[in-house]
């Protein structure tokens, strides 16, 4: 919570009317930290919501529906629902959430987020598909510099060898966004091709 209280003031500093979204999992999805995002002004939260039992029930109908329509066409088929929502002791008040009622091959697979976006701005599918999804496509951006080019190995001895390790695959990774932001996309516009890293 202060860490986040802290990167906001400072952003605010450089970029006052900055409207700032705030997106992350059900880690972030405390009462205190949706709270104090709701007293801002122009600060958004977009959070996932762990599903359970009474998440589940109240989209019971439209799974069900999700998956005769995936068993008789053999493709996933997904439906978004609003809800207005209240945990039974954990938040202050109800929320909105939006729920997706997914069924692909052989199983469901239900996901909640809580926003406090505006439903005529973001509707449901746009919100979750384009806004929330974009924060995975964040995380494989980290993991190709963690994985990819091996800036968790960092097994010296002295830190400043470490350090170095981590510049060095910062620079490399530097080097293919460049790539993908420029050259390779040229190229992919020429010849349809995929840049690494995309």
């Amino acid at each position: 919570m202060e860490a986040l209280q802290w990167m906001i003031s400072l952003i605010r500093q450089k970029w006052p009317r900055t409207r700032i979204i705030v997106r992350g999992d059900s880690g972030f999805c405390r009462d205190r930290i949706l709270t104090w995002i709701e007293s801002q002004r122009d600060v958004f939260y977009l959070i996932g919501l762990a599903r359970n039992s009474r998440l589940e029930e109240e989209i019971e109908t439209e799974l069900i529906a999700m998956k005769v329509l995936c068993r008789l066409t053999g493709k996933p088929h997904r439906i978004f629902r609003e809800l207005d929502w209240q945990t039974r002791d954990s938040w202050s008040h109800s929320r909105r959430v939006v729920a997706k009622a997914e069924a692909l091959a052989g199983k469901l697979n239900p996901r909640f987020i809580v926003t406090n976006l505006n439903p005529d701005r973001w509707p449901a599918r746009e919100l979750y598909e384009k806004l929330y999804c974009a924060r995975g496509d964040m995380e494989n951006r980290i993991k190709e510099h963690q994985l990819q080019l091996f800036s968790l190995r960092t097994s010296c001895h002295q830190m400043q060898s470490n350090q170095l390790r981590l510049w060095l695959s910062t620079f490399a990774y530097l080097f293919f966004v460049e790539l993908r932001t420029s050259i390779w996309k040229d190229r992919e516009a020429v010849i349809g091709s995929r840049p690494p890293f995309a």
